[in-house]
């Protein structure tokens, strides 16, 4: 698949129960997860559990496509899981960009690249990245033209953008509503469908089958309730 819904909560316990066994869960434990949010002791809390399935489809499907030295850049990077655990699966030329000052306060900072800076305008060469990962990202202050235009520049003939994104198949309204202090919207079906199409302009195809479809609202979060979309592209000649 290269769109797919997360259906229920079982499938994000069932994900971080694999990340966990095979040592990529990075979250670390509830009770330092909340020492470091009051504050009592310095760090980051990486990783969230509700993204647990989305960050182990990324995961795998890296796994599945590249060698451990391919160039990747998560985008949107501060307190991400998907360079942590790759990481950890050895993989050695990793990038993170996000516009938090803390960012190089991340965890393996000294093995991963992580660079303060607006994703829509980096600074990196042209076709620098044989992936691109953005988990939760692209729906803050979403400009699908700017981001295709930097996305194609950046990654590679025959490299991937892999994301995902807020979702719920009918339109769900958050006018007036901001997050990280930009405007937030969760995709429904016909704009992510939209966007797929926009990608195309920018030679970017889907890997694989789509399905929109979901069924729990899994997610709650700033008033609205929804599920995850998870979705991989591959730029073409």
């Amino acid at each position: 698949m290269s769109v797919e819904v997360l259906k229920s909560q079982a499938e994000n316990i069932v994900s971080r129960a694999e990340m966990h066994r095979r040592g990529i869960d990075c979250t670390g434990s509830l009770f330092l997860r909340f020492t470091r949010k009051m504050g009592m002791v310095r760090g980051i809390n990486v990783g969230e559990y509700c993204k647990s399935w989305d960050v182990l489809k990324t995961v795998r499907f890296i796994e599945d496509n590249l060698p451990l030295d391919a160039p990747i850049l998560d985008i949107g990077a501060y307190a991400s899981e998907v360079l942590c655990a790759l990481h950890r699966l050895g993989y050695n030329s990793l990038s993170g960009v996000d516009l938090n000052q803390r960012l190089r306060q991340m965890p393996y900072a000294d093995k991963i690249s992580y660079v303060v800076s607006d994703f829509l305008r980096m600074a990196f060469k042209n076709a620098s990245f044989s992936v691109v990962t953005a988990i939760s990202v692209i729906e803050h202050g979403f400009q699908s033209k700017e981001l295709l235009t930097e996305l194609s520049r950046i990654i590679k003939q025959g490299g991937f953008f892999i994301a995902s994104v807020d979702y719920w198949p009918d339109k769900i309204d958050t006018s007036g509503i901001k997050s990280f202090g930009m405007d937030w919207i969760i995709f429904s079906k016909d704009a992510l469908y939209s966007f797929l199409i926009e990608a195309e302009k920018f030679n970017f195809q889907p890997c694989g089958e789509l399905n929109f479809d979901a069924l729990d609202r899994v997610v709650k979060w700033n008033g609205k309730q929804y599920t995850f979309a998870w979705l991989a592209m591959q730029k073409q000649p």
